[in-house]
């Protein structure tokens, strides 16, 4: 899967990040402070991993910050992305599953090694719901991209 990662820091945890998803065999794009020359600043990174995700170059993304509120806020600003800020597994597996999450959000301060294996062990396991009332409501933000344009 290809994976677009955008941190607006380089910190341990979104290095652990990357070398994490490369480890499972994701093919990751680097963005902000991961990658050098890019703008670093939270919305422009995290901007950049969701476009790549809505335009199809990414299947899916990964945007972090020091809360993870901004990058969450910032990625789903773009038509098409359906971001959730997720501080444990059972919350990534529930925005997988629920909400068809397509881009992860994830807080640097209080991220810890063995609690990003879990909360990305939980985001690649779950599938997207099939039930009726879950897909309606995907399918109701999705109608909101569009009346946005």
């Amino acid at each position: 899967m290809r994976i677009s990662v955008s941190s607006d820091m380089d910190e341990p945890v979104a290095r652990l990040l990357v070398e994490e998803l490369r480890d499972r065999g994701h093919d990751v794009l680097t963005h902000g402070a991961l990658s050098p020359g890019d703008d670093p600043q939270w919305a422009a990174c995290s901007e950049a991993a969701a476009r790549e995700v809505a335009s199809g170059a990414a299947d899916q993304a990964v945007v972090c910050c020091w809360t993870g509120t901004g990058a969450s806020i910032a990625a789903n600003k773009v038509p098409g992305v359906r971001a959730a800020l997720c501080t444990d597994a059972y919350t990534a597996d529930g925005a997988r599953r629920w909400n068809d999450a397509n881009v992860l959000a994830i807080g640097l301060r209080l991220t810890s090694a063995p609690l990003l294996k879990e909360i990305l062990d939980a985001w690649f396991a779950a599938e997207a719901s099939q039930d009726a009332e879950d897909r309606e409501n995907v399918a109701r933000v999705e109608r909101l991209d569009l009346r946005d344009r």
